[in-house]
């Protein structure tokens, strides 16, 4: 009788299990953490390096003394309103306010509509000469201001436009439209051709087709043209110094000089009146910003 025997079982393997949890795998284009930090402290040290000058300023404002940004410590004990009160009420500020406004909507309104008008007729017609006609606007943009005010001068003369709110503006639109003219062009580029084709079908003329269809899509453009057009007339020294004449018909900054003279410079009330002209531009920002970053980035490309 044959006996066999069973081989012996092996002994049971241990099977390990692994608790730690997966790595995570970085998405392609996504940055590390470090170089997210690294990123984060950059724009932060921008922004305080963009608004240091801005803080400055409304801190020396506050000082009563002319001479307080010699001692700017000083200040700290002794802020007032002081200087805000006194431009409001005993200098031309509001007459300041007034021609700024008149001359700065007045280029923005003229400027964007003639920008515009040029624009769209080079992204879509193709006439002679339309290639010539944009090198030209940028041609005009590289003469400096000092070799214009002469010939400029003579011209307002001639037409009797000197000290006039009309000739300071076609001025600036002089300007402002061949930037604009550019910039706008390339926004209309973006606007698909079929558009247009679409208004003809409809029975809508060109200037219908433009005016009805088209600016409502440019929308974003015309706020980017018209805040440059703004800005560019606001802060303007050197044309308004030099065709506004009287007094009352100032911007403000040709008013903003009325402080410095050769022998005494009231920098306190210079600071009061800076802060209070900012506030109208930071009103006209508010109201564009929704459109300003897409008007910025949509004509960089174009289909």
């Amino acid at each position: 009788m044959s006996t066999s025997t069973a081989p012996a079982k092996a002994p049971a393997e241990q099977t390990t299990v692994s608790t730690a949890p997966p790595r995570r795998v970085r998405a392609r284009g996504e940055r590390g953490r470090a170089a997210s930090l690294a990123s984060h402290g950059v724009l932060t040290v921008a922004s305080l390096v963009a608004l240091f000058p801005v803080a400055w300023l409304v801190y020396l404002s506050l000082g009563p003394d002319k001479d307080d940004y010699l001692h700017p410590g000083g200040i700290w004990s002794k802020m007032t309103l002081d200087n805000y009160a006194f431009v409001l009420q005993h200098t031309n500020f509001f007459d300041w306010l007034k021609s700024s406004l008149i001359v700065s909507l007045g280029t923005t309104v003229i400027g964007v509509l003639v920008a515009a008008t040029t624009g769209y007729a080079v992204s879509r017609m193709r006439f002679p000469g339309y290639r010539k006609l944009m090198w030209v606007l940028l041609v005009t943009q590289m003469f400096p201001i000092a070799v214009l005010i002469v010939p400029m001068y003579q011209i307002l003369s001639g037409l009797q436009l000197v000290d006039s709110y009309l000739g300071l503006v076609l001025v600036y639109c002089s300007t402002a439209v061949p930037y604009c003219a550019w910039l706008l062009k390339g926004y209309f580029d973006t606007i698909p051709f079929e558009i247009d084709e679409a208004g003809r079908v409809d029975g809508l003329s060109p200037f219908g087709t433009f005016f009805r269809l088209i600016l409502p899509l440019a929308r974003p453009g015309l706020a980017v043209a018209g805040f440059y057009s703004f800005i560019t007339a606001f802060g303007e020294v050197a044309f308004a110094s030099t065709f506004m004449l009287s007094d009352t018909k100032y911007t403000f900054a040709v008013g903003l000089q009325s402080f410095v003279s050769e022998h005494d410079a009231q920098r306190h009330l210079m600071a009061a009146t800076a802060v209070l002209v900012a506030i109208p531009v930071s009103a006209f920002f508010y109201l564009v910003q929704k459109n300003l970053v897409t008007g910025l980035t949509a004509g960089g490309t174009k289909g």
